[in-house]
């Protein structure tokens, strides 16, 4: 009798453990990155005009304050730019104590329009790069 009350005692423990990390917890991760022409990432698109707005969007779960997010923007292969242009760095860090949701950076059309062509951006979180968003610009 002892032996079952241990072990259902047991299951009972790796139950509310697994039942306590489904809610939270666990390592942070930064994913679904997107190329969007809005802020929530819900208007995807690869490919964007030259007066358009873009926005890369990625998801991040578990984030606590003080993990950074940094956006490196590329030119490719653009009209009149030199390949693999970096022509701009954003990063952000996670002020709160707990983040889950929506991490979006943007960029405007510089002045005379987006330059034909592809660009990408390389997202790393915490120092390692994460994902890679590729766009092009028609």
């Amino acid at each position: 009798m002892r032996n079952k009350i241990s072990i259902a005692f047991a299951v009972l423990a790796l139950l509310l453990v697994s039942f306590a990390c489904s809610f939270g917890g666990g390592e942070p991760t930064l994913s679904n990155a997107r190329a969007s022409f809005d802020s929530d990432g819900k208007q995807i698109s690869s490919t964007f005009g030259a007066s358009d707005e873009v926005y890369v969007v990625a998801d991040l779960e578990n984030a606590v304050s003080g993990n950074k997010v940094v956006a490196d923007w590329y030119a490719e292969n653009a009209d009149g730019v030199d390949p693999n242009y970096k022509f701009d760095t954003v990063d952000y860090t996670i002020t709160e104590d707990a983040f889950d949701g929506i991490v979006y950076f943007s960029r405007l059309p510089p002045d005379g329009g987006w330059p034909v062509g592809t660009y990408r951006v390389e997202l790393l979180f915490n120092g390692t790069l994460s994902a890679t968003v590729t766009f092009t610009i028609q």
